[in-house]
């Protein structure tokens, strides 16, 4: 098989481009998955994709044919979703946190990612420091526990897609894909999202309306699905196609700061998640607002 002719469809520039209705997209993602596809269609899908942009139900094909690939955890409800992707660059990355502090909401918490860019320091390092290894296979989660699944556990394919950004230095559909996807056998399960530009927000929110997604949507930290612990941000709810604003956006001017550490090293992020877990150190306000917000959310 060959993907050709979606491409002569997609690669026509901004103006020229067809869009793939929701069938396309789920037979042109299950081949790029299934390793059907040569180095250079996927170049060429990854591409034409970044100049045209994917619609909602291009996603919607996307996850479908993801969701049909991936070695699912076994989950019961109440469980949560957290993709981390982009790690930190300048600030301390804190999804870490955000886990645990649900967790010890009774929650089960996965969380699941890869390492996209060389230089940033992962959540994966920053649980590995904490004691928390990162699954070599598919497993139940329990409540109260938090999991690290790696991509290429989950479906290797896609990792494969993620990894196409290292070769040709630009996101593509994996990336916003990943941040969607739900790697549970809980249909239920919330999915915490994140962008980082405008208008992935809009494109991110159409695609859950459309899927009926349940999930939470924020503007993240540096591309993590964790708010920025210096000021909370607009937080949305998605279930069964509604949208529910939760959390507006913290307005005027800072006050206080919380006291984040200087360096964004694994072991001292780590640290400072401990600290903040055993009480030494206090919750920053937008982590707690994401976390009411979570166990809002669950309830919708």
């Amino acid at each position: 098989m060959s993907i050709s002719h979606y491409i002569k469809d997609i690669g026509r520039g901004r103006d020229g481009a067809r869009a793939l209705d929701r069938a396309q997209a789920a037979d042109l993602m299950g081949q790029i998955l299934d390793g059907h596809v040569t180095d250079l269609e996927l170049g060429a899908f990854c591409i034409a994709m970044r100049i045209k942009g994917e619609t909602d139900q291009e996603m919607a094909g996307f996850l479908d044919a993801t969701h049909a690939r991936l070695q699912h955890i076994g989950a019961s409800s109440p469980v949560v979703v957290l993709p981390s992707y982009n790690g930190a660059r300048k600030l301390p990355v804190l999804t870490p946190l955000l886990a645990h502090l649900l967790a010890r909401e009774g929650l089960a918490v996965v969380m699941h990612g890869t390492a996209t860019e060389s230089t940033r320091i992962s959540s994966q390092e920053v649980l590995s420091a904490m004691g928390v290894q990162a699954l070599t296979q598919a497993r139940a989660v329990q409540v109260g526990e938090v999991v690290f699944a790696p991509t290429e556990v989950l479906c290797p394919g896609l990792k494969r897609l993620l990894d196409v950004r290292r070769v040709v230095g630009l996101r593509n559909p994996a990336h916003s894909l990943v941040k969607l996807m739900n790697p549970t056998t809980t249909a239920d399960a919330l999915l915490v999202s994140s962008y980082t530009h405008p208008e992935y927000a809009l494109s991110m929110a159409a695609t859950l309306e459309l899927t009926g997604a349940r999930a939470l949507l924020l503007r993240g930290t540096e591309g993590e699905v964790v708010a920025d612990a210096r000021r909370t941000p607009q937080m949305d709810a998605f279930a069964h196609g509604t949208r529910t604003l939760l959390v507006e956006t913290q307005a005027g001017s800072l006050v206080k700061l919380p006291e984040l550490p200087t360096n964004i090293d694994a072991a001292t992020t780590a640290r400072y998640t401990q600290a903040v877990l055993s009480g030494e150190l206090t919750v920053p306000e937008p982590l707690a607002a994401q976390v009411q917000a979570v166990l809002n959310a669950l309830s919708l």
